[in-house]
């Protein structure tokens, strides 16, 4: 079963533009999200096209985020990525013409909607301010080990 974190991984990088203002360039994001550059900038597109961050090219360049972060949602977010599936499970559909199969499918389909209704709803409750917050607490109380902070200490320093 595949699982999609790009919202995560976008939320993480977003976080890491909000704390450390300025361009960072795709490569200097990828090192802090252990991936490649041109999996970042395919991520970024969607955020762009909706306005919450810019990227400018040449000397200096890079990705900045324009969004005001009180403002904008982690639904905002899971938009601008096109709505990845919430939850892997699906209905099976090898016989549609079976009624037990209907009435599991029937029964599991209201559960997947409540179930996806309720992330949404949450996820517009979440602002990135929000996480910003979470995030300093956490720095505060020193939970993050030191090759992560060093990572990400690397990222923020690099044009």
């Amino acid at each position: 079963m595949s699982q999609d974190s790009r919202l995560s991984g976008i939320l993480h990088v977003l976080l890491h533009m909000a704390e450390a203002p300025g361009p960072h360039t795709s490569e200097a994001l990828a090192r802090a999200m252990n991936t490649n550059p041109a999996a970042i900038r395919r991520t970024m597109a969607g955020l762009r096209e909706r306005g919450y961050v810019r990227a400018e090219r040449g000397n200096g360049g890079g990705w900045t985020i324009t969004c005001d972060c009180a403002r904008t949602t982690l639904k905002d977010i899971y938009f601008a990525l096109g709505q990845p599936a919430i939850i892997a499970m699906r209905n099976r559909r090898n016989a549609p013409d079976c009624v037990m199969e209907q009435a599991v499918n029937s029964s599991l389909a209201d559960t997947f909607e409540a179930v996806e209704a309720l992330m949404l709803q949450r996820f517009s409750e979440v602002t990135l301010a929000d996480l910003s917050a979470d995030f300093r607490t956490r720095q505060a109380q020193g939970k993050e080990s030191t090759s992560l902070q060093e990572r990400h200490q690397h990222m923020e320093s690099t044009p």
